[in-house]
């Protein structure tokens, strides 16, 4: 049994189509991108998942319905959403922006576990957490969101855009990160316009056109796929 299952995704804005009836799932312990140009249904299908936005068809969670949950039952059950464009509350401290990712939680000494093992995974974090949030780098703040998403102590993150914005040097070092909270036994599902770099961590991979899957597999041949790198990996 997969851990996401999603069938028949529909959402409408207005009387645009976004999401013409997708279907896929993430099995766990695996790292699926959701590849595809501006305007594809990438972010729309992250906030549909997460009880974002109204949508239509069928999502279930570890076999359980979840399509009429809003997103904060979600938090509990295992599901955490770092947005795109990082949203760090900018005027709470970097440790204050952590603990608010740990809102769901109730026992202190796991909290504090956790925390220490975020800042292992993230040094810098620990160096600044007495700073304000909003007078980070860019990196820093990716870093910070996917801080506080595992402050829930999630069994499956979803990630929008991690790399958006960011230098060369941080955009690796967010993919290595990525790849290191797979290993320690978080399932990922990856939205990402460099989709390069998202198909060369990914195990697979979902290529979204205009609402609609148009391609999936393998992540590693869709890299080495003729239609794909024309599409979306030029340089």
């Amino acid at each position: 049994m997969a851990l996401l299952e999603v069938n028949d995704l529909q959402v409408y804005y207005g009387v645009i189509q976004a999401l013409k009836g997708i279907s896929f799932e993430v099995n766990e312990g695996e790292i699926i991108a959701l590849i595809g140009a501006n305007g594809a249904g990438k972010t729309t299908t992250l906030h549909a998942l997460t009880g974002l936005i109204p949508k239509t068809g069928v999502i279930k969670y570890k076999g359980e319905n979840i399509t009429k949950l809003p997103g904060f039952k979600l938090v509990p059950m295992g599901i955490a959403h770092v947005p795109e464009g990082r949203r760090v509350f900018a005027h709470l401290t970097v440790l204050q922006n952590l603990k608010m990712g740990a809102y769901t939680r109730t026992d202190k000494k796991e909290i504090e576990d956790t925390l220490e093992m975020i800042y292992k995974r993230f040094p810098r974090l620990e160096e600044r957490k007495n700073q304000m949030a909003g007078t980070l780098s860019g990196g820093e703040q990716q870093m910070l969101a996917m801080g506080r998403a595992l402050m829930s102590h999630p069994k499956l993150i979803v990630m929008d855009e991690p790399s958006m914005g960011l230098s060369p040097i941080y955009v690796n070092e967010i993919f290595d990160i990525i790849q290191k909270i797979n290993e320690d036994g978080t399932t990922v599902l990856l939205v990402e316009q460099n989709a390069k770099k998202a198909l060369s961590i990914a195990d697979r991979a979902y290529v979204l056109e205009t609402g609609k899957i148009i391609l999936s597999g393998d992540a590693d041949d869709l890299l080495h796929n003729d239609q794909v790198r024309k599409a979306y990996l030029s340089e």
